[in-house]
């Protein structure tokens, strides 16, 4: 018997999804986002939905809480029931008012990007006594207590610092973490994490799960995790649901999921992960493993026998004869932190300490640590965004100028940051062609923008879209098509796989083995993820702290790991 959403049990699982379809309306045409997902949370469970970008992983989370736009959401069928002090609860029947008791107060979430979660204009401290004064009738002075405990139970160092402090002040680590304190603010009994590692370091992201972890455990809470990597939910799920197009196509236990995957999607995102291949090895795809057929079944197909990629101007046997590109000789780079009144430093922070490298003609060297080492200084650095405070750097044993400037490009971590968004496709690869005045007319930079695009596998057909209109993978194409415009002989890739689903990495990566061959370009490559440096790079340097904590070929790295630090980042390859 249902009245107002309620059904009386004697026993329910926290969180039963069952048959839930959700379509997206768009101008009174309907598009399936989900179709008859069914999915258990237990108390004190951890349970992850894994699939790539699209898959519907995120409107199966989102429908939980009904955070999709109502206007453009219709629940076309199903249930979501939570047992609340052994009430089951069905949140698509409830009314507005007992939702928003529910958000907070019984289940938290936790979103992947904090920065856009957080208020920019109230100190971390003050959204966290607000998220606990909405819920909970509590004085000032008790709120703000209890804020600085919660701090202090994510593991914040100094917590009545962090309290104090606004969002951009923090690191994208501090800010997950008081995201996290936000979301455990009322004690629920089930959190929703959706991607809350994606964009952070190895070392940093293993810590907040295990943190999560722990938590979980403490206080017997049952967690719903989203993720677009099977690696990262490994060691923490016990259960494993795997979304393809809107279908849930396998769930079992974790064990079962990585020791007897059963559906071919399965097997091809398990096989695709970058650390599976050895260096110079062309990666598989997802639709390498699978084929879908006209009646929309999935279905395995044999691997293709892929070669591997032949590099014709460099190998290890040649290494010795290979000479330095690039140089780097005691480099060090510092922020000015005060000044006096006439506009002088006063006080400095060193960020680049004593940096000595060298990137040989025709190799891939890759640069690995936390945020805040100072990998992407050192890149800024070199490209000459910011000055140097000591030592040298010298490209092809001169120093770089102005006029050497076009020889070296760079691709940013985040496209569509990097991209002009009233700037179609076309005229942001054309742009750096008339900045280095490289053709004379307008329709020669037409038809190098159109080769560029079909070497970078974009259709022609983009040449006239905008950056919202492309996916994050797409964009990606777009601004390595945008360095290569002016024929580089060294480009510098600043995390450009970092947030990308795994099949889109693989091919990202593929790309830029194959565009080094044709393009004859040398590359620094940075990432947080030792397991793509390990595939792609022909040496590897780690940063810790603004100094080099170790250096040398990936075997070397992996093999011999004498720091406690590189130890750390090698088992954070998840």
């Amino acid at each position: 018997m249902q009245k107002n959403g309620l059904i009386s049990v004697m026993f329910n699982p926290l969180l039963n999804i069952d048959q839930l379809s959700v379509d997206f309306v768009h101008y009174h045409q309907s598009t399936s986002a989900i179709k008859n997902v069914s999915l258990t949370v237990q108390k004190g469970e951890w349970v992850a939905i894994v699939g790539e970008s699209g898959s519907g992983k995120s409107v199966t989370a989102l429908s939980v809480l009904q955070l999709i736009s109502g206007s453009q959401v219709h629940y076309k069928n199903g249930h979501i029931y939570l047992n609340v002090n052994n009430e089951t609860i069905d949140l698509l029947k409830v009314s507005n008012k007992q939702l928003r008791s529910i958000r907070g107060n019984k289940i938290g979430m936790v979103f992947q990007e904090p920065m856009s979660s957080l208020n920019p204009l109230m100190t971390c401290g003050a959204q966290i006594v607000e998220a606990l004064q909405t819920h909970v009738t509590i004085s000032s002075k008790k709120a703000q207590q209890k804020a600085i405990e919660l701090l202090q139970q994510v593991e914040l160092k100094d917590p009545e610092s962090i309290f104090r402090k606004f969002p951009h002040q923090l690191s994208g680590g501090q800010k997950q973490r008081v995201m996290l304190a936000m979301a455990m603010s009322c004690q629920p009994d089930l959190l929703i994490c959706d991607e809350p590692t994606t964009a952070l370091d190895g070392t940093v992201q293993k810590k907040l799960l295990d943190l999560l972890q722990q938590l979980q455990k403490s206080q017997n809470i049952g967690i719903l995790f989203i993720s677009h990597d099977l690696g990262v939910v490994k060691q923490y799920a016990h259960k494993i649901m795997v979304m393809y197009k809107g279908h849930m196509v396998e769930c079992n236990t974790t064990q079962q999921i990585f020791n007897n995957p059963q559906h071919p999607y399965t097997k091809a995102l398990l096989a695709c992960r970058p650390s599976n291949y050895k260096h110079n090895e062309v990666l598989p795809l997802v639709q390498d493993f699978i084929e879908e057929l006209p009646t929309g079944e999935i279905i395995e197909k044999k691997q293709i026998n892929k070669s591997a990629i032949t590099n014709p101007f460099y190998s290890t046997k040649e290494n010795n004869e290979k000479q330095p590109i690039l140089q780097l000789n005691n480099v060090c780079v510092s922020y000015v932190l005060k000044k006096n009144w006439r506009g002088q430093p006063i006080a400095a922070k060193e960020v680049v300490k004593q940096i000595s490298m060298e990137v040989l003609q025709g190799e891939i060297f890759g640069i690995a640590g936390e945020s805040g080492c100072g990998k992407s200084t050192l890149a800024k650095a070199i490209m000459q965004i910011v000055p140097l405070a000591k030592g040298s750097i010298y490209f092809k044993n001169a120093p770089i100028t102005k006029h050497t400037k076009q020889a070296i490009q760079m691709v940013f971590q985040d496209p569509y940051a990097a991209l002009n968004p009233r700037q179609t496709i076309g005229a942001a690869i054309a742009e750096p062609m008339k900045v280095y005045q490289l053709y004379h007319s307008a329709e020669e930079r037409k038809k190098q923008v159109l080769q560029l695009m079909e070497k970078v596998k974009l259709p022609a057909q983009y040449f006239h879209k905008y950056p919202r209109e492309l996916s994050g993978g797409q964009r990606q194409r777009v601004v390595i098509a945008r360095a290569l415009a002016v024929k580089p002989e060294f480009i510098i890739f600043d995390e450009s796989v970092a947030a990308l689903d795994v099949s889109v990495q693989a091919q990202i990566l593929n790309l830029i083995n194959e565009l080094k061959h044709s393009f004859r370009f040398s590359a620094i490559f940075i990432s947080h993820d030792l397991g793509v440096l390990q595939y792609l790079c022909d040496k590897i340097m780690i940063m810790y702290q603004g100094k080099i904590e170790a250096m040398g070929t990936p075997e070397q790295i992996f093999q011999n790991a004498n720091s406690t630090y590189t130890q750390e980042l090698i088992n954070a390859i998840l």
